[in-house]
């Protein structure tokens, strides 16, 4: 064999390797997307959840008016929660009192007539949940709680008198299910009124209990 076919021979080997090298170094193209998927977009509506940040409620309890006892309260209250600290709430409530005590000491004499012995009042307060916590229920359920403390200013009507009136104190909640609860308020109502002669600052201590709605 001449060495010129013998060249031939080696080169002919040597172009399929060349070949396969030269496939390999150069870099595959990308993967085109054969099939276009058509998606119809429709329209979802988000559902709305309630917040259940507002509070509407009703309260029972005592009110004891300085120097006329203590007589039965009953009123409403509605309330807004800003944070999970903080709430705000407006309250109309009244009670009727009664000067038995002074008429025992002057017969016929008690300084207040049917009409002054009715007493009325509003305010608005801001809370703050100092106390968040649960209260076992037995021994198998829990409850989310709160004790907080509360204050704010109002005005009191009384013997045909309206006053301005702060009112500061502290409460107790228990929320029994999603959207109700009962609370338990203590609170000393100031205010001022002229009834014998003298202008006098009185201390009036309210303790109540209600159940609240929240939506």
């Amino acid at each position: 064999m001449s060495k010129i076919s013998a060249l031939a021979l080696a080169a002919s080997s040597l172009l399929p390797q060349l070949a396969a090298a030269q496939a390999a170094a150069t870099p595959a193209p990308p993967n085109e997307q054969v099939v276009i998927p058509q998606v119809e977009r429709r329209d979802v509506r988000v559902p709305k959840f309630p917040s259940k940040d507002f509070e509407v409620g009703l309260m029972l309890g005592t009110y004891s008016t300085q120097s006329f006892g203590a007589s039965g309260v009953a009123g409403v209250r509605l309330g807004y929660h800003i944070t999970e600290d903080f709430f705000v709430e407006g309250v109309y409530a009244a009670s009727k009192v009664t000067d038995k005590t002074f008429e025992d000491i002057f017969p016929g004499q008690g300084p207040l007539s049917d009409a002054d012995r009715k007493i009325s009042y509003y305010n608005v307060s801001a809370g703050y949940n100092i106390f968040p916590g649960e209260i076992f229920l037995g021994s198998k359920h829990a409850r989310p709680s709160s004790l907080y403390l509360i204050g704010g200013i109002g005005s009191t009507e009384f013997a045909q008198q309206r006053r301005q009136t702060f009112n500061f104190g502290f409460g107790f909640r228990v929320l029994l299910a999603e959207r109700f609860a009962v609370r338990v308020d203590m609170r000393d109502h100031i205010f001022s009124y002229d009834l014998l002669g003298k202008r006098q600052d009185t201390q009036n201590l309210e303790l109540t209990a209600g159940l609240s709605y929240y939506f």
